[in-house]
């Protein structure tokens, strides 16, 4: 989408990994302008300089806890349970939000849902491109592979870093959806230890690796009788997550009020 003029920036978790990412990707491209870097007001680093932080140089942007500014959009890269309160101050200052934030409680998603009756608001488990078109071609190899019959066994296995808290990843089940839908499995078995018996025909294996610092790394094993098929996807820093980000929340500015996912703004059909 071409911009006449920078858009106008929010960054909700400014101070945090990909907060800081955000902002440090964000200053390498014209067509952005970051108003405000936003954090919880008890903050250790309330008061430094966003872009000292990202890396970049100053940009005379402080992490603050609220704002005055004029925004466009804003994207919350922050925590779960931080996600409920800026959804409501987005709605109510009518700024279209993007959803960064993984691992998501009710609360969270009560509001999310709440504020897209106000304002465009764009949720995803993963913001990162590749991510999103290897889950459609997940969701599409389920498809076929359900049309052609027979016994197929699907594994999901994902390696992040050792500060992830969450088990298995938010995109892990978002794959693991997707072939549910179009596969029909009823259960899910998260590892295996001991003599859980012979794999049941209606599972999905989750496998969840905690080491080291990798940003994130997926495959989708489709396992069939004297054949298989994996789908792989690796990100190998975290700028994939700020770029796909900053794409949701330019594809976000004047659209109406919904709720949106990066299948819209890779333009991928149902």
């Amino acid at each position: 989408m071409a911009q006449s003029k920078p858009i106008r920036l929010v960054v909700h978790g400014a101070a945090g990994r990909m907060g800081r990412r955000i902002v440090a990707v964000a200053a390498l491209d014209g067509i952005w302008n970051l108003v405000a870097a936003i954090e919880r007001s008890s903050h250790p680093l309330t008061g430094e300089d966003s872009g000292l932080l990202a890396g970049t140089g100053s940009n005379e942007v402080t992490i603050a806890s609220q704002w005055h500014e004029a925004a466009d959009v804003i994207i919350d890269f922050s925590l779960p349970g931080a996600v409920a309160g800026i959804a409501a101050v987005a709605a109510e200052k009518k700024i279209p939000l993007v959803v960064a934030t993984t691992g998501l409680g009710p609360v969270d998603r009560l509001a999310i849902e709440s504020a897209s009756t106000t304002i465009p608001v764009l949720e995803s488990p993963s913001m990162s491109l590749a991510v999103n078109v290897a889950l459609d071609l997940v969701a599409r190899a389920g498809r076929l592979l359900a049309e052609v019959g027979g016994r197929c066994d699907v594994e999901i296995l994902e390696w992040h870093h050792r500060h992830k808290e969450d088990a298995p990843s938010g995109t892990a089940l978002a794959f693991g959806k997707r072939v549910t839908a179009a596969m029909g499995q009823s259960r899910a078995s998260h590892g295996r230890e001991g003599r859980p018996g012979a794999r049941p025909a209606d599972e999905i294996g989750y496998h969840a690796i905690r080491a080291g610092d990798n940003p994130g790394e997926h495959t989708i094993l489709f396992g069939m009788e004297g054949e298989s098929l994996s789908v792989a996807v690796r990100a190998t820093n975290r700028d994939c997550y700020a770029r796909g980000a900053l794409a949701a929340a330019e594809f976000l500015v004047g659209k109406p009020a919904g709720l949106y996912s990066m299948r819209d703004v890779l333009g991928l059909s149902d």
